[in-house]
């Protein structure tokens, strides 16, 4: 079979949201041409087999490719999410890059995009429907956008073992229901269990008719305090603030917890059950007032498996039933907790160089690729981890307050941030007018409590590192 050979600046592997808005800079700040080979059908990435009700978590004037707008500009003024900032659907999500491909990318001239497509490594990618395969010599780098690939519930398989007469689902089957179970069994403590709860909640389903299985609870993030908008200033610089307080003013790591959580800025669904994980998850208060009505939440561990008649736990056992409907929320959305260098030779690995914000991070990291030395890339683009343990919020705090400093003592790349739709709390910041007194007070605040909470948060973690050697 044929070869075909072509020939790129920049080629990209993935064309989910971080991997769009890496394309979208190199076309907005270069006249470099790209190949972006991705295995999906269409644009999108893990959107396209996400769940039928999924919405983003954070607002959607945040997300997306850097020159284009998501949102609308709406204030949501039905549901959980009523008087905040809307939140895109999956299916305007992918619509959304759908059209930024079509519309922005293709006429451009400059992008040539393989769909369908496996990629080998070293420029070498097959076609999945033709088996043809392709070469590309690249001149400039290859950005892997697959690092920080997202696991959803339709494509992962679980690890536990299932009976066969059990009924089990992903949770993108549960709009598919058709007849009513004894009862619904979710498993899984993370996001995606909470939409599980929250859409059967939403569609009338009695909370004593949920069981819900939690091997860890979770701290989680208010999302008023996520608003990038000026009428929530107070909201969102204000616990920006409130953090750098508690940590500062904290005597322990669980001191600090618990005065994060007086100060409004963490959440938990069980205020007499200490959470064990963070995994970066907002939730609306009203959102949070629904997952309190499932008063069913078993806490024994991770399922090791079904069967007929119970479920087991590491911690021990639950009765079911093969009339029970089970439903899969187990899988962690991000599985790659590693972390490398985003700049090694000829290859960029994307990653979160801000808190939860993967796609600002690829717009950033393509910049930092366009407009500076090879020698200062790294030092400006130090990995935020991502979070799974209490433990790595505190890394992922102290990462992202360096390279805010870093950042900040560069003219070139505040006027950037200042610029950039994607980051919305720059703007934000900049809009404080020297009259506005609440305000200021605020961001001094926050600039008095810098300094003392990294003081705390490298204490706190030379303390962890030491008990664990």
């Amino acid at each position: 079979m044929t070869t075909f050979t072509h020939e790129t600046d920049y080629l990209i592997v993935g064309s989910g949201a971080v991997g769009m808005a890496f394309a979208d800079i190199l076309l907005t700040e270069s006249d470099a041409n790209i190949i972006i080979v991705d295995r999906f059908h269409k644009p999108g990435g893990h959107w396209n087999v996400a769940y039928p009700f999924v919405t983003l978590h954070q607002p959607s004037s945040f997300y997306g490719i850097s020159s284009r707008e998501l949102s609308k500009g709406c204030i949501d003024k039905v549901g959980l999410n009523k008087g905040l900032n809307e939140l895109a659907s999956g299916a305007e999500v992918s619509a959304y890059f759908d059209d930024v491909m079509r519309e922005q990318f293709l006429p451009s001239g400059r992008v040539q995009y393989f769909p369908m497509c496996d990629y080998k490594g070293n420029g070498k990618f097959v076609s999945s429907l033709t088996g043809e395969t392709h070469q590309v010599k690249v001149n400039k780098k290859t950005v892997d956008a697959t690092y920080l690939n997202t696991h959803v519930p339709s494509t992962h398989t679980p690890n536990f073992s299932i009976a066969s007469d059990v009924q089990f689902m992903p949770l993108n089957d549960l709009p598919k229901v058709t007849q009513p179970p004894a009862g619904y069994v979710v498993i899984g403590g993370g996001k995606t269990g909470i939409d599980a709860i929250l859409w059967l909640l939403e569609k009338n389903v009695d909370p004593d008719e949920i069981q819900w299985i939690m091997p860890r609870d979770a701290w989680l993030i208010d999302r008023q305090n996520t608003q990038p908008t000026e009428e929530f200033f107070f909201e969102s610089i204000g616990a920006q603030a409130a953090q750098m307080e508690a940590i500062a003013q904290s005597s322990s790591v669980e001191d600090m917890f618990d005065r994060l959580e007086k100060a409004g800025v963490f959440l938990r669904i069980d205020t007499n059950v200490q959470p064990q994980m963070f995994h970066g998850a907002t939730v609306s208060q009203m959102e949070l007032a629904e997952l309190r009505k499932v008063k069913n939440i078993i806490r024994k561990g991770r399922v090791t498996s079904l069967e007929s008649n119970q479920i087991v736990l590491e911690k021990g056992t639950i009765p079911t039933s093969t009339k029970h409907l089970h439903i899969d929320c187990s899988a962690s959305a991000l599985v790659n907790l590693e972390t490398k260098p985003i700049f090694e030779g000829d290859l960029i690995t994307p990653q979160t160089v801000r808190s939860y914000q993967p796609v600002f991070s690829a717009a950033f990291i393509a910049h930092i690729e366009l407009a500076y030395p090879e020698e200062a890339k790294n030092k400006i683009c130090n990995v935020v981890p991502l979070p799974n343990t209490l433990t790595d919020w505190l890394r992922l705090t102290a990462a992202f307050m360096m390279n805010q400093y870093i950042w900040s003592q560069d003219d070139n790349l505040r006027k950037w941030l200042l610029e950039n739709r994607l980051d919305g709390f720059s703007q934000l910041m900049r809009s404080v007018k020297e009259d506005e007194v609440e305000k200021q007070a605020v961001v001094q605040r926050m600039r008095e409590n810098a300094q003392p909470a990294m003081g705390k948060l490298q204490q706190y973690l030379a303390q962890i590192q030491a008990a664990a050697s």
